[in-house]
């Protein structure tokens, strides 16, 4: 798709779409906090734990393609470093939360990458010493350097990398970026090296095209991650309340 309203002059950067896959234990160590989300039968996404019990992913994931319907927490699963059939860590999830002002739709606008987040949390927490949550950092700046990390449909049994991707522009609270992005991308990790470790600083939310040339759009984390979490806590709240108020196991005896 074209993003008209953000990508209306021409950009010109070097693009580079190499990607290496990470096929062993040795090429995905340190990744292993990226997963995969499958959705029962309805196809997957990228996922990223950036607290124990938490991952973070696209919006529009949590949406079916064909239908339009929202996943149930209990339709969602998510594998830590599923790599070649075999992850770190297997989860059922509890609660899928959604930023307040994402609205799903086929067709997409920058306000729907802006706000195109939602938050997973797990069945139980990931302890496990080789999945280590990621930290998140502020928004990168036109040229800076980022990497992704992601599944997609022509390869996903295992996570792959791109290394040499960029920051081409930052408008309205998108950020558009040089990486590759394809279906079952959704939702990969967007990191930053500046502090000398993997700092998540987008989501893969969307593609288009910039000057003739492919792009991934991205939604920036900072406001949209602290909204996230009130957000799943009164959801949490409101389930724990339904539960104490919901009859069970009474037995009616007829006089």
């Amino acid at each position: 798709m074209v993003f008209a309203g953000i990508l209306a002059a021409t950009t010109t950067f070097a693009e580079s779409r190499s990607l290496r896959q990470l096929n062993t234990g040795d090429e995905s160590r340190g990744w292993e906090a990226v997963g995969r989300i499958d959705f029962d039968t309805a196809g997957f996404c990228t996922g990223v734990l950036v607290a124990p019990d938490l991952v973070l992913t696209a919006g529009h994931c949590l949406f079916d393609k064909v239908t339009g319907r929202k996943f149930t927490a209990s339709e969602i699963s998510f594998s830590a470093g599923l790599r070649n059939g075999r992850a770190s860590a297997y989860r059922a999830v509890k609660h899928a939360v959604l930023h307040p002002r994402y609205r799903y739709s086929r067709n997409t606008d920058a306000d729907q990458v802006k706000n195109d987040v939602a938050l997973l949390q797990l069945a139980r927490p990931i302890r496990n010493t080789e999945v280590l949550p990621f930290n998140t950092a502020n928004r990168p700046g036109p040229g800076a350097a980022i990497s992704v990390v992601s599944y997609a449909h022509d390869r996903a049994d295992a996570p792959s990398l791109q290394e040499a991707c960029e920051v081409v522009d930052r408008r309205r609270g998108v950020l558009v970026m040089s990486c590759a992005a394809d279906f079952g991308a959704s939702g990969a990790p967007v990191f930053s090296l500046d502090s000398g470790e993997p700092r998540i600083v987008s989501l893969i939310s969307a593609k288009a095209e910039a000057g003739g040339v492919p792009v991934s759009l991205g939604t920036a984390l900072e406001e949209p991650l602290s909204v996230l979490l009130v957000e799943l806590k009164a959801q949490s709240r409101f389930k724990q309340a339904s539960d104490r108020t919901r009859p069970g196991g009474a037995k009616f005896i007829r006089p």
